[in-house]
């Protein structure tokens, strides 16, 4: 008769887990330095939204993720407004590999919170007088992936 082991216990990896802890604006500016003549002009501006992310580990598994989304709306050669949000996030992430913690904080944090910089942006324009502005939804994963590719490059470069 052969004698059974007992089985250990494997030991189990951390669930993967993403909390907020606090979402809050870090930093808020608006510059509109054509008023007040640019409200006597037809308005069709055009439009350039930059953004940008940045990630701080604050503690053991604590990350704070800020995204700076920037707008400035030219009439002619005219800058009818410039506003600049930092929307920012304190993530308690769990369970992730290296790999995936750069997924997380680079592309699914700022996703959630491009609604709030979204929503700063169109309250501060509208304030400003100037009719309401939406910005478009953005993929975070498309744009993570290419800040990614670029990486590499540049590393297959200098090697």
């Amino acid at each position: 008769m052969s004698e059974k082991k007992p089985e250990q216990a494997q030991p189990q990896a951390p669930a993967k887990q993403v909390n907020i802890h606090k979402l809050y604006l870090k930093d808020v500016s608006l510059e509109a330095p054509a008023t007040p003549q640019v409200f006597n002009e037809q308005w069709s501006p055009n439009a350039d939204v930059q953004l940008g992310t940045a990630t701080t580990q604050i503690a053991e598994g604590m990350h704070e993720v800020v995204l700076t989304v920037t707008v400035t709306a030219k009439l002619k050669d005219k800058t009818a407004f410039l506003v600049e949000i930092k929307q920012a996030g304190v993530f308690a992430v769990e369970g992730f590999s290296a790999e995936e913690l750069g997924v997380v904080l680079g592309s699914f944090c700022p996703g959630v919170l491009f609604p709030y910089a979204r929503e700063a942006v169109s309250d501060l324009v509208g304030k400003a007088g100037f009719p309401q502005l939406l910005l478009q939804p953005v993929n975070f994963d498309a744009l993570y992936a290419e800040h990614v590719r670029q990486q590499r490059e540049q590393k297959a470069q200098t090697h």
